[in-house]
């Protein structure tokens, strides 16, 4: 497989009133296409720090970031917007639906701010149909969040996440607030999406869930301890 992404030496740093707080210590790491990566750590080990910064969501102080054969180090933020909108997708603990709008609506979202495209009415329509059956949740594509369990809720946040059809899904606690029952099943669902050859990466403090993942990042005090 080839390397999606390669990090070089990052480091993060968070300016304090008279300091700086170094969060992310010289991160080395290579996540290939097709990976099911995991990273653990407590509170406070960097692990949500460095999910947003390989999302391009946050910035990094030196290092190098190198992302789909390409140095994504010094990227302006329309480009960084222009990758996030093509090539990722992002599933949150909080699922981020807005209950003003229909299931299919909040699904279709990103295809709206896809920059570069207008992408026919027709064709969203295809695409939202297509992940909602993803999830198994087409039937409920005219109904609002409100409507749905929490677990049915983070489905819908799957299939927006799939929408564009990303190289690369980063999930942040996607199973945190959900019973037992409903995570296996929204871990079934990203290992069958891992088994189509998506890449994933995923933050999480659940030791039960490393069995889903061909690599799991353990952090501790912003370092990377160890890669199992």
């Amino acid at each position: 497989m080839s390397n999606l992404i390669e990090l070089t030496n990052i480091n993060k740093y968070y300016k304090l009133k008279d300091s700086k707080l170094h969060v992310l210590k010289d991160i080395n790491l290579t996540i290939e296409q097709g990976d099911f990566v995991m990273i653990m750590g407590k509170s406070g080990s960097g692990k949500t720090t460095l999910l947003n910064l390989l999302g391009f969501l946050d910035h990094f102080d030196n290092g190098k970031y190198e992302f789909n054969g390409k140095d994504v180090t010094h990227l302006s933020e329309n480009e960084r917007s222009e990758l996030r909108n093509s090539y990722l997708g992002f599933i949150f603990q909080q699922f981020h639906l807005i209950d003003a709008l229909s299931i299919g609506q909040n699904v279709e979202l990103p295809l709206l701010y896809k920059e570069g495209t207008d992408i026919p009415k027709k064709e969203r329509a295809r695409r939202v149909e297509k992940y909602l059956e993803t999830v198994g949740l087409l039937h409920k594509e005219k109904q609002s969040p409100s409507q749905l369990s929490g677990g049915q809720q983070q489905r819908i946040a799957i299939a927006r996440a799939l929408i564009n059809n990303p190289y690369l899904i980063l999930a942040d606690e996607p199973t945190g607030a959900l019973d037992s029952k409903t995570r296996e099943e929204i871990m079934n669902i990203l290992k069958k999406l891992n088994e189509e050859n998506k890449t994933i990466i995923m933050v999480t403090h659940d030791d039960d869930l490393t069995k889903y993942a061909s690599k799991v990042i353990h952090l501790k005090d912003g370092e990377i301890t160890k890669v199992d």
